[in-house]
């Protein structure tokens, strides 16, 4: 069943217990960072207030007793859109309250998916689709999922990925 935005967010703040996000695309082209990114290219200090929506959602669904974590997967060399990710937009998140990881997939051959999903109470789907510029094309909640190979990736992602502060130590 396809979401529209409205829809996506009642699932994304309206679980219970846990949610949970495969991230696998090189470059997300999304209309809303592009004046980031931009400052960010440039050089510019991080805005005051950077994702500040974001975390306020972030730290409302943790102070609630939810967890809400991700794995975000590269490859070398990073993307620019990664680069700035990890750079001001990943520690935000983390410092509110998202537990993310990075899996560095250039010398590992797993078996996870091509395209990004959330994952809810271990029991609900939502492939998020993208065209190969990066736009989103859709969201999709999955009425029928195969529920055990969407938590073996999850639980493949995990158990090779590393912290963000393991990461930059190795980078």
């Amino acid at each position: 069943m396809l979401l529209d935005g409205e829809q996506f967010g009642r699932y994304l703040t309206g679980y219970e217990r846990s949610a949970w996000r495969f991230e696998c695309q090189p470059t997300y082209t999304m209309p809303n960072e592009q004046e980031n990114l931009r400052r960010w290219r440039a050089g510019e200090p991080k805005p005051e207030g950077h994702n500040a929506g974001w975390h306020e959602t972030v730290r409302s669904l943790v102070s609630a007793g939810k967890a809400i974590g991700r794995v975000r997967t590269v490859r070398q060399p990073l993307t620019e859109y990664q680069r700035y990710q990890l750079d001001w937009g990943i520690p935000g998140n983390i410092a509110a309250g998202e537990d993310i990881r990075v899996l560095d997939l250039t010398d590992l051959d797993l078996d996870l998916p091509a395209q990004d999903f959330w994952l809810f109470d271990d029991s609900l789907v939502v492939d998020l689709n993208f065209n190969p510029d990066g736009t989103l094309n859709n969201v999709d909640k999955l009425e029928d999922p195969n529920l055990d190979q969407y938590l073996k990736w999850r639980d493949t992602a995990l158990s090779h990925a590393v912290s963000l502060s393991e990461w930059n130590a190795r980078a």
